[in-house]
């Protein structure tokens, strides 16, 4: 995925990311993906899921 147009994207971390400067992803949520890029290298490919994609990982990563 290109970073083009990612500037109007809102990018966040997880709450529970520190500011020690550690591996950290953002992410940017639209109607139609959840995007994905690395926080210390923001400029570099990001990665964009389906909604509905995104969600299955979610549910599986928190054990659901």
């Amino acid at each position: 995925m290109s970073t083009e147009g990612s500037a109007q994207l809102a990018w966040f971390k997880s709450s529970y990311s520190g500011n020690e400067g550690g591996a950290c992803l953002e992410v940017a949520a639209t109607a139609d993906a959840v995007h994905v890029r690395d926080s210390k290298v923001p400029t570099r490919s990001q990665l964009a899921f389906r909604q509905k994609d995104w969600a299955a990982f979610v549910d599986f990563a928190a054990g659901r």
